[in-house]
């Protein structure tokens, strides 16, 4: 695969880079169409969807980080990209994200997974071919347990499955993230919880006094608001790393061993390492999705990204093609 040559070594250099590098935009080529799906009876989730020029090569779902929206630097990116390589692209919106707090009762966490299954099953039950999914951050963490989860039956709805600096194991990235070089990020994190915990009408501002971590929000929020009791066990119980082993589909997992948020031991685990259906593309750089890169491969996730994606649908195409003739 596209070997990544990186234009900052610094990973907190590579971290804000990715985050405010100049991204392209095609929006006025490939027209946004925007649908709220209901996946609960009290709850709608935001997929902003683009088709390109002729028929689609297949559907890529994107979903975002912690605190992000479809509107992320590394959604519209990838967007482009896929959109210029044949593919439609759907910005998935996890439930009060993306302007969407007021059309859910509930917040959203680390392992939902039922809002993405009920769309991508409307998706299926229009015909369509099950999509890649492709996670960022948080959105990986998401994409991947929702894989296991399903086991085999995946494959009906899930062709193959990207991530880029997912945090496979939340309890340990929580206690990276309240280390003393990644305060500038925790507090910017903690800010947009708030921010939106508020945007809901449930909660008042003066409900956060005090709190100064994502683990500490967590613990009083986000676990008891869907029964897990508190940090602790949210994180054991919605961690990918404990979902792997029944992953069933294809994924490619990108990873920068200088992750600011993400200790690379994640990665160096057996559940990791011991699952054939699992690629891993480490890098020495890269930063939190970052990957910027020198010259004409500057969104370098984007291109290694569609590079494998484009690879696993001429071979499934293939493969399909290969079943019909002997069927004959």
């Amino acid at each position: 695969m596209l070997p990544f040559d990186p234009l900052l070594r610094s990973p907190h250099l590579q971290t804000i880079a990715g985050h405010l590098w100049k991204r392209p935009d095609a929006a006025a080529e490939f027209p946004v169409e925007r649908r709220l799906y209901r996946t609960e009876p009290d709850v709608q989730v935001l997929v902003c969807s683009q088709r390109p020029h002729g028929k689609a090569r297949g559907e890529i779902f994107m979903v975002h980080g912690l605190e992000g929206s479809g509107e992320a630097g590394y959604i519209r990116s990838l967007s482009v990209a896929a959109l210029r390589a044949g593919f439609a692209a759907h910005r998935f919106h996890m439930r009060t994200c993306g302007g969407t707090e007021h059309l859910c009762r509930t917040l959203y966490h680390a392992g939902l997974t039922s809002d993405l299954l009920a769309v991508l099953r409307e998706f299926r039950k229009d015909g369509r071919a099950p999509a890649f999914l492709a996670g960022f951050s948080l959105g990986g963490n998401v994409v991947l347990k929702l894989a296991g989860e399903m086991g085999e039956s995946a494959r009906d709805y899930v062709q193959g499955i990207c991530t880029v600096s997912a945090p496979l194991d939340l309890a340990a990235c929580a206690r990276r993230m309240a280390e003393r070089d990644n305060r500038v990020y925790e507090a910017r994190f903690v800010r947009a919880m708030r921010k939106r915990l508020c945007a809901t009408g449930r909660y008042q501002m003066g409900e956060f006094e005090g709190l100064r971590s994502v683990l500490e929000l967590d613990d009083r929020f986000t676990a008891p608001s869907f029964g897990f009791g508190n940090a602790a066990n949210y994180y054991r119980t919605q961690s990918a790393v404990g979902y792997l082993a029944g992953l069933r589909v294809p994924a490619l997992l990108i990873q920068a061993k200088d992750d600011t948020f993400v200790p690379f031991a994640i990665y160096e685990s057996a559940a990791v390492r011991s699952n054939p259906w699992i690629q891993l593309m480490a890098t020495d750089h890269g930063g939190h999705l970052g990957f910027i890169g020198r010259g004409p491969n500057r969104l370098w996730s984007d291109e290694a990204i569609m590079e494998w994606i484009a690879g696993a649908a001429v071979n499934k195409t293939r493969l399909e093609s290969s079943k019909v003739l002997r069927s004959k």
